[in-house]
């Protein structure tokens, strides 16, 4: 399920918007404004972007820039009431990958969405590397550094850890990782999960700033006490 931010203020229109979306089978995540988007934005981990560009606190150009600071690929869709061709220009400029003109028609609101969801499966960035507290995680090598020495992981720790730490600090969905290492939520599959996590736990117990917690009955959370950087 692919989940959107969108931010609109205008809260009928957001009401409808969500809603139609929603039903098409969308994770929607609405905001009213700006800097409570990119605070959202901070914590979540998104598919793809629709923003109104007038919107209060910080407007949709604006918060498209500080997104665009830390996440180059995720697709962002403007919605404008401005016809000025100098606004539309703005917003592809700033990083915008595309808009829609207000009053606009849901059907093709959904299609935009398809195509940029589609094209991100397909040129869907791979981060090389992960800090992890002392460690650094090579995904392309699958290996696990700290400093002089190394872990060479499996493929499945390596896809494991990397999911954790793109949500570090937050929880990932017990059935969002089966999905994504195994290709489906299955109980079987949910206790080779509970050894791969065991094993992780063991690689990175050197370090006491990182712990992997088990929040019951919902998945796990990476908790680095030192905030994350990426390579």
């Amino acid at each position: 399920m692919a989940k959107i931010l969108y931010v609109e203020d205008d809260l009928s229109l957001s009401f409808v918007t969500q809603d139609q979306l929603e039903k098409r089978g969308y994770e929607v995540f609405s905001c009213e404004n700006g800097l409570d988007a990119l605070a959202l934005f901070k914590k979540e981990i998104f598919d793809l972007c629709v923003f109104d560009v007038m919107l209060p606190k910080m407007d949709g150009f604006e918060l498209a820039k500080k997104i665009r600071e830390t996440n180059k690929h995720i697709p962002i869709l403007f919605l404008t009431a401005r016809s000025m061709q100098e606004d539309k220009l703005e917003g592809l400029t700033i990083g915008g990958d595309d808009y829609i003109t207000k009053p606009f028609n849901i059907e093709e609101l959904c299609l935009k969405i398809q195509v940029f969801l589609k094209r991100k499966l397909v040129n869907k960035p791979i981060e090389e590397f992960y800090q992890i507290g002392r460690f650094l995680l090579d995904v392309k090598e699958q290996k696990l550094k700290n400093g002089a020495d190394e872990r060479k992981l499996t493929l499945k720790e390596t896809k494991l850890l990397s999911l954790l730490v793109q949500k570090v600090n937050t929880i990932t969905k017990r059935e969002n990782i089966l999905v994504n290492l195994w290709g489906k939520d299955d109980y079987f599959l949910g206790r080779s999960l509970d050894v791969f996590i065991s094993r992780l736990r063991k690689y990175l117990s050197v370090d006491s700033s990182i712990q992997i917690e088990n929040i019951r009955g919902v998945g796990f959370k990476l908790v680095v006490l030192e905030e994350r950087n990426k390579i």
